[in-house]
C-alpha cells in the first residue's frame, strides 16, 4: 500500500487491523494547528504574519517545541497499544 493511502484511512474503523508486515503496524498522527516557524514570514504578507495563530482559542500560534511532546509520546513505549489515533494539537480549534 502506498504511504499516500494511509492518510485516506485516518477515519477507517479497521485501521487497527492494518498489516503491511508480519508484525502489527501502528498508524497514528498529530494534527497541528498554526505553528510558528522561521518560514512563516516568507509564506504570507507582513500584515498576516502579525496575526498568525490569533484565531485559535489560545490566541497564538504554537512553538515547534510545543508539538514535540505529542510526537515523542506516539513514538514511545507508553503508546504501544495506541493505533488509529490523531492527536489534535490545534490550540483549541475543533477538528
Amino acid at each position: 500500500m502506498p504511504l499516500s493511502a494511509l492518510g485516506h484511512l485516518s477515519g477507517h474503523p479497521g485501521i487497527d487491523r492494518l498489516r503491511l508486515t508480519s508484525e502489527p503496524l501502528r498508524v497514528n498522527a498529530v494534527a497541528p494547528g498554526p505553528v510558528w516557524t522561521p518560514l512563516i514570514p516568507s509564506t504570507m504578507p507582513p500584515e498576516k504574519v502579525e496575526s498568525f495563530g490569533r484565531n485559535t482559542p489560545l490566541g497564538r500560534a504554537a512553538q515547534p517545541v510545543e508539538m514535540a511532546g505529542a510526537f515523542v509520546f506516539l513514538a514511545s513505549d507508553a503508546a504501544s497499544y495506541i493505533t488509529g489515533a490523531i492527536i489534535p494539537a490545534t490550540g483549541g480549534r475543533l477538528m
